[in-house]
C-alpha cells in the first residue's frame, strides 16, 4: 500500500521531513492507491484516447545563445503561415509568401487543407502506417502509400480535409460545415488518424519552409546555422491538445519536443502588436484585450501592462474564444447567393461553372470581407461571369448587385458574436476594478473594416481621445456610479493577418514578455484521508491495514485555482509522502485532475477532467533519503517525502521530481 500527502509546501529539511512522516500516524491525510498509484475511483472513468509521450521541457537556448534562425509557424484552423528571422538581423522578419500550387500568386498564408490521393493501401500496410508514429507518408518509397496534396494544390471541386486542427482538442466544437463522419471516413481509407494528418500537413510546411530558406540564405549557411521553431496554438487549447500538437510537430521534423517552443496565438499577437502600435496611449496598470479573429475561430486574451521599458505584461483575465471566424461569412454569402438566384441555378453553377462561383467567392473574400464600409459602399457588385441577366435576382451584366443592407445581414450575426466575446472580457476586467484602455484586433478576420468599425462603435460609450493625444486620466477611464464606462480605443495594426506568426518569431528572438498567466481550470490530485463520521458517508470508508485506521479515498485537493496567476519562474509544488514495503516497485503514478467549475467538488466525480497520468521513477533517489518505519504490528516499510513541481507556461505543463530541493529527474506525463 502506498500513501500520498499532496500539500503545497514541502518540509525544508530532512530532519523535519522524518519527524513529519512519523507524525502522520496520529495526524495526517494521505492518498492511497494499489501499487503506488492513485485510488481506483480517481484513476478510472476516463474513456478518452491517450496520447503517449513525455511532456516537453522548456528549451535551454535563450536570447543571445549564438546566431540562430528563428522560424515561427502559425498552424491555423483555416490558414497557416510561416515567418523567419536571423538573430543577427532582428528587424528583417521574412514572411513566406510563395506556396506550391499557387500559380505564381503570392499569399501571406496557405490553406490548412490536406488530402491523400493514391489508392487505399493493403490492410497490412495500413496497420503498419497507423502504428509507426515516426514515418511520414510523403517520405516512404512504398508505391502503395498515399501521396499528399495540400494548401493551394486543390481544384475547387476536389475533396479535402478541412479544420483538422480542431480535431486535436475534443473539447472544441466543430463548425457546421465540417463533418466528423466524413473526416473519419477519409482518414480510415488510408489508415490514418488525426495526428497523422496534422503531422503530414506540418511535414509539407516544414519541407517547403526549409527549401525556401535554403534558396534565401544558401546551403552552406543553412548547414551551419541552428534553426529553431516556435509553434502557435489557441489560448483555449487543452493541455492534451498542446502535447499532441507538439508530437505532430516533432514528427514533422521541426525538432524534438524539448527544442520546439510554443506560444498561444493571442499572446503571440500581443508580442507583435504592442511593438507595432507604438506610440499609443497605454500606460503601466492599463489592461488591453487582444482579439485574434481568424478564419474559423476567434481567440481573446487580456493583459495588464507591468512595465514599458522593458515591455512586460501579465494575463489579467482567463482567455476565451468561439467559433465565429470569417469562414462563417463565406457560408452565409453562399446561402445568400443560393436564395437570390435559386437553388437549382446555384447548384448548376457550382457543378458546370465552377470558375464562375470561385470568382464571385474570391471577390467576396478579398474585397467585401476586408473592405466593406456601409457609409461608402451603398451597393456591392460581385462578379459572376457567364450568368445570364436576371432583373428579379439582381444579376446584371455578369454581376450580382448587393445592397449595403444585404451585406450587413451577412456580417451582423457573426460580428455580433465577436462583440459579445470582447464585451465578456471587458466586463470581467471592469468587475475587478481594472482599467480597459485598448482592444487590439488581429488575424485574417481582424483585417475587416466592418468588424473594426462595429467594435469601435460598440465600445465608444464616451468621447475617445484624439489620435496621439495625451491619454485619458484614470478617473476618466473608470466607470463611476454617476458616469458611464469610458470608451475603449480599438487598434488595428499593420499586418494584422500575420501578427500571430510575427509574434511567434519575436518570442523566439527576445524571450518571454508575459511574466504570469491565468489558470484556465482548477488543477488537483485525489487522495485518501482518515474517515470522519461527521464529514464522510460510512459506505465510503475502508480499513487500512498499514495505517490501522478507517479511511476514505477519492478526496480532492486543488493545488491551483481557476483564474490564479501563475509564473513559469515559480513552479507549483505538489508534496507527497509515499510508503513502500520491501521489494515494492519505486515507479509510482498519480493523476492530475482538472475542473472548470466555479466551485470545484471536494470529492472525485466522473465529470472531472483527467489531464494526464504522471509516472515518477523514484529509483534515482538515494536510499539514504528513505526513512524506515514500523507499524504497531511489526510491519516494516520505507517512507519518502518528495515533490512534483509543475511549471505552467504558454505552451502547457511540464513536471519534474525533487527531493529536499534536489532535482532527480523528469516526470513522464501521459495526456488523456
Amino acid at each position: 500500500m502506498s500513501i500520498n500527502l499532496p500539500i503545497r509546501s514541502p518540509p525544508t529539511s530532512t530532519s523535519q521531513r522524518n519527524k513529519d512522516s512519523r507524525n502522520y500516524f496520529t495526524n495526517y491525510s494521505a492518498a492511497v492507491g494499489p501499487g503506488g498509484g492513485v485510488s481506483a475511483g480517481a484513476g478510472s472513468g476516463s474513456g478518452a484516447e491517450a496520447i503517449n509521450g513525455p511532456v516537453r521541457e522548456l528549451t535551454t537556448a535563450g536570447p543571445g545563445a549564438g546566431d540562430r534562425l528563428i522560424v515561427g509557424v502559425d498552424f491555423g484552423t483555416t490558414f497557416s503561415g510561416v515567418a523567419a528571422v536571423y538573430t543577427s538581423t532582428p528587424d528583417d522578419i521574412e514572411i513566406i509568401k510563395s506556396w506550391p500550387g499557387g500559380n505564381g500568386i503570392t499569399s501571406d498564408k496557405v490553406p490548412t487543407e490536406i488530402a491523400y490521393t493514391s489508392p487505399s493501401p493493403s490492410p497490412a500496410s495500413a496497420t503498419s502506417a497507423a502504428t509507426n508514429s515516426t514515418t511520414t507518408t510523403t517520405a516512404t518509397p512504398d508505391t502503395t502509400a498515399p501521396t499528399v496534396k495540400w494548401g493551394f494544390q486543390f481544384r475547387p471541386e476536389e475533396s479535402r480535409l478541412r479544420c483538422i486542427k480542431l480535431f486535436l482538442d475534443r473539447s472544441q466544437k466543430l463548425p457546421f460545415y465540417v463533418s466528423p463522419l466524413e473526416t473519419a471516413a477519409q482518414l480510415k481509407r488510408f489508415g490514418k488518424n488525426v495526428v497523422d494528418a496534422v503531422s503530414d500537413y506540418l511535414t509539407e510546411v516544414h519541407r517547403h519552409t526549409m527549401d525556401t530558406l535554403t534558396k534565401r540564405y544558401g546551403e552552406s549557411f543553412m548547414a551551419s546555422t541552428k534553426v529553431e521553431f516556435v509553434l502557435t496554438c489557441p489560448a483555449v487549447w487543452s493541455d492534451a491538445a498542446k502535447n499532441t500538437t507538439l508530437q505532430a510537430a516533432e514528427r514533422a521534423g521541426m525538432g524534438s519536443r524539448s527544442e520546439i517552443q510554443m506560444i498561444s496565438e493571442p499572446e503571440a499577437a500581443a508580442v507583435y502588436t504592442l511593438k507595432a502600435i507604438q506610440p499609443n496611449h497605454l500606460s503601466v496598470g492599463d489592461n488591453f484585450i487582444v482579439c485574434d479573429a481568424g478564419g474559423g475561430t476567434v481567440d481573446l486574451i487580456a493583459y495588464k501592462i507591468i512595465s514599458l521599458k522593458p515591455l512586460r505584461v501579465e494575463e489579467s483575465a482567463v482567455g476565451t474564444g468561439g467559433l465565429c471566424g470569417s469562414a462563417f461569412l463565406n457560408f452565409r454569402f453562399e446561402e445568400h447567393v443560393r436564395d437570390r438566384i435559386g437553388h437549382s441555378k446555384f447548384d448548376e453553377m457550382k457543378v458546370k461553372k465552377g470558375r464562375t462561383w470561385q470568382m464571385g467567392l474570391r471577390y467576396f473574400e478579398e474585397f467585401v470581407k476586408r473592405n466593406f464600409n456601409e457609409d461608402e459602399h451603398q451597393e456591392v457588385n460581385v462578379p459572376f461571369p457567364g450568368l445570364p441577366d436576371d432583373e428579379e435576382a439582381g444579376l446584371d451584366s455578369g454581376f450580382l448587385v448587393m445592397t449595403a443592407d444585404q451585406v450587413k445581414d451577412i456580417f451582423e450575426p457573426v460580428v455580433q458574436e465577436v462583440c459579445d466575446l470582447v464585451q465578456g472580457q471587458v466586463d470581467t476586467l471592469r468587475a475587478k476594478g481594472g482599467i480597459v484602455s485598448g482592444i487590439v484586433l488581429v488575424g485574417g478576420f481582424g483585417q475587416s473594416n466592418y468588424l473594426y468599425r462595429r467594435l469601435k462603435s460598440h465600445f465608444a460609450t464616451a468621447v475617445p481621445p484624439p489620435p496621439y493625444s495625451e491619454r485619458p486620466t484614470h478617473a476618466h477611464a473608470s466607470a463611476g456610479p454617476d458616469s458611464s464606462p469610458a470608451s475603449i480605443e480599438v487598434m488595428q495594426p499593420v499586418y494584422a493577418w500575420t501578427a500571430v506568426v510575427r509574434g511567434a518569431v519575436l518570442r523566439g528572438l527576445e524571450g518571454n514578455m508575459v511574466i504570469s498567466r491565468k489558470s484556465r481550470m482548477y488543477y488537483g490530485t485525489s487522495y485518501a484521508t482518515v474517515y470522519d463520521e461527521e464529514k464522510h458517508p460510512v459506505s465510503e470508508r475502508y480499513w487500512s491495514p498499514l495505517w490501522e485506521r478507517w479511511m476514505v479515498a477519492d478526496r480532492m485537493q486543488w493545488h491551483i485555482a481557476k483564474g490564479e496567476a501563475m509564473s513559469p519562474l515559480q513552479p507549483i509544488a505538489f508534496h507527497y509522502t509515499r510508503n513502500f514495503r520491501p521489494g515494492q516497485s519505486l515507479v509510482v503514478t498519480d493523476d492530475l485532475i482538472a475542473s472548470d467549475a466555479d466551485e470545484p467538488p471536494t470529492a472525485y466525480t466522473r465529470d472531472l477532467t483527467h489531464v494526464c497520468t504522471l509516472t515518477t521513477d523514484l529509483n534515482a533517489v538515494p536510499r539514504s533519503l528513505f526513512t524506515r518505519l514500523t507499524t504497531t504490528r511489526g510491519v516494516e516499510f520505507d517512507n519518502l517525502d518528495f515533490t512534483l513541481e509543475m511549471t505552467v507556461d504558454s505552451a502547457g505543463l511540464r513536471f519534474e521530481l525533487k527531493v529536499d530541493g534536489v532535482r532527480y529527474g523528469r516526470v513522464e506525463a501521459e495526456f488523456h
